[in-house]
C-alpha cells in the first residue's frame, strides 16, 4: 500500500443503516462497520467512536440520505433538511462529524456518492456523462459529467419526475406526499407494496406489476437520454434486484424510444458494478477529492 496515500474516513449514511469505513481509498479499506440508523445523537456517538479508533485521519467523506444542503455557500451546508425521519430534520450532520473528529468533511447525497463511484470505478467508468439511479425505498439519482458531480443549488430529484400513467394502472393515486403519482410515488418499493400488497420480487413472474414498473422505469431512462444524452444509465437499488426486471426495463426502453437515439438501450442502460458498496466507495472519493 503506498505510504503517501492519506488515511480517509467514509460514511454512507442511509435511512436504515450507516456504513462506516476507514482506509486509503475504496480499493484499500482497512476497517468497516455497519450500524443501525437511530436518532442522531445515538447514531453519531457510535459513528464517532468508530473513527476514534483510527488516528491520523486526513478527511472524512459523507454520502447521506436527504434531502440535504450540499451548497457550501449556504449557512445550512451539511444539514439534513425537512425529512420524515424522526429527529433528523435540521440536523447538522457534517458539522457534528467535523467537531468530533477535527478533520475536513466532504458532504453530498448518498446517491451522488454512488454515482461518482460508478462513474470513476464501476459500470460507467468509460463514459463522459453518466447517471446513476437507485430504485428502492425511494428513487434518487446522481449525474456525473467528466468525473464530477453535476448540481447547482440543490441536487437532482429524479424520483419526482412525472411519468405518463400506464393505461392498465388505474385506481392508484401514488404514495408521494408531495406529488402523488410521480415516479417515486408509483415505482418505489413502498409504492409497489401499497399498490399490490407485495414486493415486486414476491409477485408471480406473470403479474402485471412487472410490466407496469418496467414501463415507468423505461420512460425515466428515455427521458434522461433525451435531456442529458448520457453514455450510461446505471440502475441500482433493491427493487432492481427483482429477477428479470432489468431485462424488462431495457426491452421497454428500446420498444418505446422509436429508434430516435443513436445508441441502443442495451448499451446505455447498465447494472451497477460496485453494488452494494457503491455509496461507501463514493464517500471515500469525496474525501479524497477534498484533499
Amino acid at each position: 500500500m503506498p505510504a503517501d496515500r492519506p488515511l480517509l474516513g467514509a460514511i454512507e449514511a442511509g435511512g436504515t443503516k450507516f456504513v462506516l469505513g476507514v482506509g486509503h481509498g475504496p480499493d484499500a479499506v482497512i476497517d468497516q462497520l455497519q450500524i443501525a440508523t437511530r436518532d442522531p445523537e445515538t447514531t453519531l456517538a457510535e459513528t464517532n467512536a468508530f473513527f476514534e479508533r483510527h488516528a491520523g485521519l486526513a478527511a472524512i467523506g459523507i454520502g447521506s440520505f436527504g434531502p440535504l444542503e450540499r451548497d457550501t455557500r449556504s449557512p445550512k451546508w451539511g444539514h439534513i433538511l425537512a425529512t420524515p425521519k424522526l429527529g433528523w430534520s435540521g440536523f447538522d450532520l457534517a458539522g457534528t462529524v467535523a467537531r468530533a473528529n477535527g478533520v475536513p468533511i466532504a458532504f453530498d447525497t448518498d446517491v451522488n456518492a454512488a454515482a461518482l463511484a460508478e462513474a470513476r470505478l464501476g459500470a460507467a467508468r468509460d463514459t463522459g456523462v453518466s447517471v446513476y439511479v437507485t430504485i428502492g425505498t425511494g428513487i434518487g439519482g446522481g449525474v456525473i459529467a467528466d468525473g464530477q458531480i453535476v448540481g447547482g443549488t440543490g441536487h437532482p430529484e429524479l424520483g419526482h419526475m412525472r411519468p405518463r400513467r400506464n393505461a392498465d394502472d388505474h385506481g392508484f393515486d401514488g404514495i408521494c406526499p408531495f406529488h402523488g403519482d410521480c415516479l417515486e410515488g408509483l415505482a418505489s418499493g413502498p409504492a409497489i407494496l401499497a399498490r399490490w400488497g407485495e414486493t415486486l420480487s414476491h409477485l408471480p413472474p406473470d403479474h402485471a406489476a412487472h410490466g407496469i414498473i418496467a414501463g415507468y422505469l423505461a420512460e425515466m431512462c428515455n427521458t434522461l437520454r433525451a435531456a442529458l444524452a448520457p453514455d450510461a444509465i446505471v440502475l441500482g437499488g433493491g427493487v432492481m434486484a427483482t429477477p428479470g426486471l432489468f431485462e424488462r426495463v431495457v426491452a421497454a426502453a428500446h420498444a418505446s424510444d422509436g429508434g430516435y437515439f443513436a445508441l441502443p438501450a442495451a448499451e446505455v442502460i447498465r447494472r451497477p458494478a460496485l453494488a452494494p458498496t457503491s455509496g461507501l466507495a463514493g464517500a471515500f472519493l469525496l474525501a479524497a477529492d477534498l484533499l
